[in-house]
């Protein structure tokens, strides 16, 4: 029986959405606001490192980015845990890609829109019963006049529950897939296996389809997710440092089992990102 593990992990939600153009594609029609006609019919990954033009700007990762041939440009996140600035992060990143389709010398009418789609595995709009959210920048009084330049869509997947949006097929089979798949799963839903796209995405989350390497790394990301999450009541500063205790922590540890199996310190070191002294040490 095939195992698997959860594709909202680092590891696997990359492998799914960052190395297939067809399952982004899938994904992003799925859930973006979108006019009709102007679903994505072809898509190409562009570098996830935005790097700043001047001297004091400030680099930003992203998970997955990627651009249409009509020049839309595309970014998707996944975020495990809410922080209070993950908005303006969006925002800047956004406003990043945007800026960056010019050049000095070229005309403003050539500028196209960025989406920015980001899924968040934490409820942040308590007061709101809606579980996705879309934001633009639309007039105060008249909210059908609007600047076209920015969407920027935030999904709470705690909140996901299938009748919300029964009539929007493939939106359904996606959240699904993120939300049901994970290392208890023991029989894949038909309805995931009838559909192409779905079933090659939890084809890509098998656990036999990872090397000994991968799974550890994966182990490592959830431990630093579980230490992230049990912190995120604490005050700001309490849990910023609260959190790089508890990434070095698990770092640590998964060092130790890694030594333990008898693994090389290079092999270590690529995936824990410590120093061949500190694994020397354990």
């Amino acid at each position: 029986m095939a195992k698997y593990l959860d594709p909202k992990a680092d590891l696997t939600f990359k492998k799914v959405f960052g190395e297939h153009p067809n399952l982004v594609a899938s994904l992003l029609n799925s859930l973006l606001p979108l006019p009709a006609g102007e679903e994505i019919a072809d898509i190409e990954y562009m570098s996830p490192e935005r790097v700043p033009r001047t001297s004091i700007g400030k680099n930003s990762i992203v998970d997955v980015f990627c651009k249409t041939k009509d020049g839309r440009k595309f970014i998707v996140e996944m975020q495990m845990c809410w922080t209070a600035d993950f908005k303006d992060r969006a925002l800047f990143n956004s406003a990043k890609v945007y800026v960056d389709q010019l050049e000095h010398a070229e005309d403003f009418s050539l500028l196209r829109p960025v989406y920015s789609l980001n899924l968040v595995d934490a409820v942040f709009e308590k007061d709101v019963p809606e579980f996705i959210h879309h934001y633009k920048v639309v007039h105060e009084k008249y909210t059908d006049k609007l600047i076209e330049g920015f969407h920027i869509v935030f999904v709470e997947l705690p909140k996901f529950k299938p009748q919300s949006i029964a009539e929007r097929k493939m939106a359904v089979l996606w959240l699904r897939f993120l939300t049901e798949i994970n290392k208890t799963t023991e029989q894949v839903p038909d309805e995931f296996m009838e559909s192409s796209e779905i079933s090659q995405a939890v084809k890509l989350v098998e656990e036999s389809a990872y090397t000994r390497e991968q799974l550890m790394g994966y182990d490592l990301f959830w431990d630093a997710v579980r230490v992230a999450k049990t912190l995120a009541s604490a005050p700001e500063r309490s849990y910023k440092a609260g959190k790089e205790v508890g990434l070095r922590e698990g770092k640590l540890e998964t060092a130790r089992q890694m030594k333990a199996d008898g693994m090389a310190v290079e092999t270590i070191a690529k995936y824990t990102s410590l120093s061949a002294a500190e694994i020397a040490a354990l």
